[in-house]
């Protein structure tokens, strides 16, 4: 019997894959689990459908991706933060800060998509790289500076 799985099964195969399996692992398994559903001419050509859906969303996601990584190419930000001699700082730079610094100039990035290995520790110009999409990878400048003391 032809199936076709609606997730992930192990040791089977992926979602929306089109399969060939015994009538009774089908019947008595597969689909009262609804793990698949028969393959008939109408749900092939919804699933077909669902495919083309699906990589026209993940094409406009990555052109989206690419435009914000453009913006983010052409940005710096700056943080200040107190420092101590030899310009060590008192406490650290995370990608929270940077994520907060980049909200105030209008641009919003969630914090675990921006890459620090550690924490940045001194005072000076890091390039932080952010993975925006799968594909696409972005590099951000940011400034480190002393704040003045009042």
């Amino acid at each position: 019997m032809q199936v076709i799985l609606k997730t992930n099964v192990e040791n089977l195969g992926g979602e929306g894959d089109l399969l060939t399996v015994a009538d009774g692992y089908a019947r008595n398994y597969l689909i009262p689990r609804k793990l698949a559903i028969r393959a008939t001419e109408k749900n092939r050509k919804a699933l077909d459908h669902e495919k083309r859906v699906e990589s026209a969303r993940a094409v406009k996601e990555k052109k989206e991706a690419e435009k914000l990584a453009g913006e983010l190419s052409n940005l710096s930000c700056t943080i200040r933060m107190q420092a101590g001699e030899n310009d060590r700082l008192f406490g650290s730079v995370t990608a929270l800060d940077i994520a907060a610094a980049l909200e105030e100039q209008g641009i919003e990035i969630d914090r675990r998509k921006i890459i620090l290995s550690e924490p940045l520790k001194e005072l000076g110009v890091f390039t932080v790289p952010a993975r925006i999409h799968p594909d696409v990878t972005a590099d951000i400048k940011v400034w480190v500076v002393k704040a003045e003391d009042e």
